[in-house]
């Protein structure tokens, strides 16, 4: 339990710090003062300033706060849609099984970035939602192959047999042993999930197809790059805020996939 916490506490710290920074601080992160642009860290701007002047700490802690509801809502999603599907699909077993594998393969073929790009340049002003409903077009396939993978392990267990033969519907089934059995698998990939989606939106406002108003870790990286020389902090900042980003969420997975299903018969 202790280790569980401990796990945990990176990813919260994280999140909690952004909501304090972007919660009492004063300046927009939206805001543009052309004079401080590329200033050094001072009392004033924490972090220093970045392109147009943008106060950096304004802008990492929004971004972040944004970054973080975008990818656990995605994340939740394909959790929410994968799991129940793949472990339906594999009890039934037969044809449903077949079409759910093939169909999950066929997607995972087509780059989710290059959907992205392709979706995103047909909108003329992209937003967060846009980048979303995006990701969350293929955010559940990754689940539903662990939960199709697992859940034909599942379906030959006893306990799954004593409850159909005491009469269980197939919706009881799968709601009551097996997703509570999957828990764990899927509590680890909802973690990787998210930090896969993290980065992906920071790639996408890296390239110029992120949100428009420029909040993003993904635009400070890209005024990073170009201003190395001139100021490097904007890119050490930016990059190492992202990296901390995604090695918090997939600690926070392996915790929390590491104190689920307890107690619950076919646990494995």
């Amino acid at each position: 339990m202790n280790r569980r916490f401990w796990n945990l506490v990176p990813m919260a710290s994280l999140a909690t710090g952004s909501a304090l920074f972007a919660l009492l601080g004063s300046t927009p992160p939206t805001e543009l003062v052309p004079e401080r642009a590329f200033c050094v860290p001072s009392r004033a701007h924490w972090l220093g300033c970045g392109d147009a002047g943008v106060d950096v700490l304004a802008v990492a802690s929004h971004a972040e706060l944004r970054g973080l509801a975008l990818a656990g809502i995605v994340a939740l999603i394909g959790w929410t849609i994968g799991t129940p599907l793949g472990a339906l699909c594999a009890y039934r077993g037969g044809w449903p099984d077949r079409v759910l594998s093939r169909t999950c393969d066929l997607l995972q073929a087509f780059p989710t970035f290059l959907l992205a790009i392709t979706t995103l340049a047909a909108v003329q002003r992209p937003s967060r939602v846009h980048v979303g409903i995006v990701f969350a077009f293929l955010a559940w396939i990754p689940f539903a192959r662990l939960a199709l993978t697992e859940a034909r392990v599942l379906r030959t267990m006893l306990y799954v047999d004593a409850a159909r033969a005491l009469g269980a519907s197939t919706p009881a089934i799968i709601l009551r042993h097996f997703i509570p059995a999957l828990s764990r698998t899927t509590a680890v990939q909802l973690g990787s999930s998210a930090a896969a989606l993290v980065v992906s939106e920071a790639a996408l406002a890296f390239v110029g197809f992120g949100p428009r108003d420029g909040v993003s870790l993904g635009s400070l990286i890209e005024q990073g790059v170009f201003s190395m020389l001139r100021a490097p902090h904007v890119l050490v900042l930016s990059a190492t805020l992202l990296f901390v980003t995604n090695a918090s969420l997939l600690i926070a997975g392996r915790a929390l996939g590491a104190g689920r299903s307890e107690g619950f018969p076919g646990t494995f």
